[in-house]
């Protein structure tokens, strides 16, 4: 199951489609073929039947399947076309990054690095090479297709009448929400940790001037789990890519080689050594350590949330003001301690969007009450304790544009969107080389013009 599992994971997140023609040498049999020309662009049979595949293992079974997926990819060869002579770019740093993202969910999918390796017979390395190109491809079609709609808006007027036009039982249903405030304490790092760190770093770089590697150090030493086994190595990255205190004293490094003082940043402490500057692009390695919280400092953390907590409970400060007081969350303690979801940007949740930890702490409380305080980790890997208020719970429901708003606006958004894609289209058909084998004459295909 596990198996089944990861290749169909595989097929629609990586797009294994970079299957070359060739005969097989006992019958000569075309087992794979260009179907379809789309500019300079081309689409492969073993495109259409490995997406058909992974949706017919989600249960979708349609007579037209084939012609769907086709047409879908011949949209994707057209914007990918569009891009390509508007010149749009994607870094290396993009790809990188949009490549470890995918990465991680494999790895989180199936269990470790070494199980994903073991599983697809090749090294992490080796398989983001193999998919550098289509991934980059990817990035650009989704690019353009943002060019081309990113500015579209939609006013009240338009959100009213798209709404009153959805019939009444193709509504969307909407599941239990919450929405959640917070006050958040970071547990103070003794200075005698700080140094203790510190020491250890100048130890590293010290060995580094004396001759050895700074790439073993890093695999051997540096606690970011994203670079450490690649020797500590970030990739070209611009400026904006790194937070201010480690991009200032990284571009001041001059020559390959050089080696940094020792910085502090949110996540911990660095040495950085330079491999390369092209432009406004570095390539630099980093030793990452994090500071150890002792218990005692844990415990007086708790305490003080602890106490805030019993202050806004007897009344004695709002909470919303307390957020504002003490909590050190900056992403939040200006706006009442109000969280933003993360997968949408709005305040809401769904509870099975929340974090296990949160979603522990406020089990059975109701609108209004305050969680008890908890530990967890946050987005960089640092403990924090928090005590959380539910604001608002929002029952399952049919969605209406007065609880659901912004729903209704996003929908008809999408709406807009697609319409606009649809007239692009067609434009673009009639201005574009587009060749596709006879074969394929018989789909209904949803935009008339793809043959000439």
């Amino acid at each position: 199951m596990i198996k089944n599992k990861i290749i169909a994971l595989l097929i629609v997140v990586l797009s294994i489609n970079n299957i070359k023609a060739q005969e097989t040498k006992s019958t000569g049999k075309i087992i794979d073929k260009i179907i379809a020309i789309v500019g300079k662009n081309t689409i492969l049979l073993s495109d259409v039947e490995n997406q058909v595949k992974q949706l017919e293992s989600q249960g979708q079974y349609q007579k037209n399947l084939k012609c769907i997926v086709l047409e879908d990819l011949l949209y994707q060869k057209l914007l990918l076309d569009q891009a390509q002579k508007d010149s749009i770019e994607i870094t290396e740093r993009e790809v990188d990054d949009n490549l470890d993202r995918r990465i991680r969910y494999f790895v989180s999918q199936i269990g470790s690095e070494k199980k994903l390796e073991d599983f697809y017979g090749k090294s992490i390395k080796q398989i983001k090479a193999e998919f550098r190109e289509l991934i980059a491809k990817q990035m650009l079609t989704e690019r353009m297709q943002n060019k081309l709609t990113g500015d579209l808006k939609v006013t009240p007027t338009e959100i009213r009448r798209f709404f009153n036009k959805i019939p009444k039982d193709s509504l969307p249903k909407i599941n239990k929400q919450i929405i959640l405030k917070q006050i958040t304490k970071y547990p103070p790092i003794s200075e005698k940790e700080k140094i203790k760190i510190k020491e250890k770093l100048q130890y590293y770089r010290d060995r580094v001037l004396k001759g050895e590697k700074f790439s073993t150090l890093a695999v051997l030493y540096s606690e970011d789990p994203g670079s450490s086994r690649k020797g500590g190595e970030l990739g070209f990255v611009g400026r904006t890519d790194l937070v201010p205190e480690f991009a200032a004293v990284a571009f001041k490094l001059k020559e390959p080689g050089d080696i940094s003082r020792i910085v502090e940043t949110s996540f911990g402490f660095h040495i950085i050594q330079l491999i390369e500057k092209r432009g406004e692009l570095i390539n630099v390695r980093h030793i990452l350590l994090k500071p150890k919280i002792s218990s005692n400092d844990l415990l007086k953390a708790l305490t003080y949330m602890d106490s805030i907590r019993t202050l806004v409970q007897q009344k004695k400060i709002e909470f919303d003001e307390a957020a504002e007081k003490f909590s050190e969350d900056k992403a939040s303690n200006k706006n009442g301690g109000l969280i933003i979801n993360p997968m949408t940007g709005k305040a809401i949740f769904e509870y099975d969007q929340l974090d296990p930890k949160t979603a522990y702490a406020i089990r059975g409380l109701k609108e209004g009450d305050i969680s008890k305080t908890f530990k967890m980790q946050d987005t960089q890997g640092k403990e924090v304790f928090k005590i959380v208020k539910i604001k608002q719970i929002i029952p399952a429901h049919t969605a209406n544009i007065k609880t659901d708003y912004q729903l209704i606006q996003d929908m008809c958004l999408a709406d807009k969107k697609q319409k606009q894609i649809e007239q692009w289209i067609r434009k673009k058909q009639s201005i574009t080389y587009i060749k596709i084998d006879p074969e394929y004459k018989k789909c209904t295909f949803k935009h008339k013009g793809w043959f000439k």
